[in-house]
């Protein structure tokens, strides 16, 4: 098992092209079971996530290969819409091919998800939805079995519990195909959703308010396939803006959309790092010491909880105190003993975290948790006296493309190593 050694104290410098985003990618692919014929995907992200997901899209009888950030995928009609444990156990999002599968054959059968240990991520809102389209579900031996007696889902008027980004995704693409029209009320308003809505539109369906907490479907009896470049990825790219004021560098990240970042980078002005427009893309660069800041993690346009912890090593290098209070999984300070171990002062409470800014972080080994607690781990290696090795990167390949040479190309000392742990 692989782990990433970083030697800290190396201000970043240069430019970094930003990926397309793994979290757009993912329901866009699934998509392409509505529509038989060739669909191509570009800008699309070379992770583990994205492979999982190609890997779920063969077991599921269609060709599916990718090269060089292009997946292409030749749907043809799938004799058996069953969705295994084994490939769902990997990656949670493994679910949208649910919705999907449902409104174009009016049945599926889906594990019920894994994926990271940050909390309980239910898909209850998934299935009710579903239900008030027409469709019976029952849940047996680990699996969703979700059948439609009419043959095909029929319009309706949801409204969610809360904004699950997943379960926007899958009704928008189940009320594409479905008879009639869909309400989603309530809907998760991120940028994945509104790229997700442009897919569906450009293979022929008819989506209007996508960014808003209102969407309406009208539905199609078919689609066609779709050739579509994927939008950058906002939560990478919020990764190395941090990373860059972290270690009081300057950094040009190229291809990144800002107008999908306001919350991070409202944070990091107030924190005092320059965030600026150039190209097509956006500068970040800091000097000095950094002033504290509160955040609260909300859905979209709130504060991404997918970035939280990469905020929490950037105040501990603040001059004073901040609070972070998580609102969206309740299990989700778990890189907190780790940066600790690494000399950070940080407190626990619940769900908010007390950050008090320390003069320096010291290398340490490290585990990494989850996705988003592995890179906040690099950021603190970057900045840390000493070496820092980080255990556990399998985590880091499901959201981060090349994650050690894109740093090693601003200047960062890491390496990826063979290891044991």
């Amino acid at each position: 098992m692989d782990n990433i050694r970083v030697e800290g104290g190396v201000p970043l410098s240069g430019r970094v092209r930003i990926s397309g985003a793994k979290n757009a990618a993912l329901p866009i692919l699934t998509a392409a079971l509505l529509a038989d014929g060739a669909h191509t995907f570009r800008n699309v992200p070379d992770l583990r996530d994205v492979h999982t997901m190609l890997r779920m899209l063969r077991r599921l009888g269609i060709d599916a290969e990718y090269e060089r950030g292009v997946a292409t995928v030749q749907a043809r009609p799938v004799l058996e819409p069953v969705a295994p444990y084994d490939l769902v156990k990997q990656m949670r999002a493994s679910v949208l091919v649910l919705g999907p599968l449902v409104a174009r054959y009016g049945r599926a059968s889906v594990s019920l998800p894994g994926g990271c240990a940050i909390g309980a991520r239910p898909i209850d809102q998934h299935l009710r939805g579903l239900e008030a389209m027409g469709a019976a579900v029952r849940l047996e031996h680990g699996y969703v079995h979700v059948d439609v007696p009419s043959g095909r889902l029929r319009g309706a008027d949801i409204y969610l519990d809360f904004p699950t980004v997943t379960g926007t995704e899958n009704l928008l693409a189940a009320a594409a195909l479905a008879e009639g029209r869909t309400t989603i009320g309530n809907a998760a308003r991120e940028p994945e959703i509104e790229e997700l809505a442009h897919v569906l539109n450009k293979m022929g369906a008819s989506v209007d308010g996508a960014g808003t907490d209102t969407i309406v479907v009208e539905g199609r009896e078919q689609l066609a396939p779709v050739d579509h470049a994927i939008i950058a990825d906002r939560i990478e790219a919020g990764t190395y803006m941090v990373a860059a004021a972290a270690t009081r560098g300057d950094v040009l990240l190229e291809g990144v959309q800002l107008e999908h970042l306001d919350a991070v980078v409202a944070k990091l002005r107030e924190a005092g790092v320059t965030v600026e427009r150039e190209g097509d893309g956006v500068r970040v660069a800091h000097q000095g010491r950094l002033r504290p800041v509160d955040a609260t993690t909300a859905p979209h346009p709130g504060f991404p909880t997918d970035m939280q912890a990469q905020l929490m090593v950037l105040m501990c290098r603040a001059d004073g105190q901040s609070q972070i209070r998580e609102t969206v999984f309740e299990n989700r300070f778990m890189h907190v003993p780790e940066l600790n171990r690494m000399g950070a002062n940080i407190a626990v409470d619940g769900r908010t975290a007390t950050v008090r800014g320390v003069p320096r972080l010291g290398g340490a080994q490290v585990m990494a948790t989850d996705l988003r607690a592995s890179a906040s781990l690099v950021i603190a290696g970057l900045v840390a006296e000493g070496v820092t090795e980080v255990l556990r990167v399998y985590h880091i390949d499901r959201g981060y493309e090349r994650i050690e040479e894109k740093l090693a190309g601003l200047g960062a000392h890491i390496e990826r190593v063979s290891g044991h742990a």
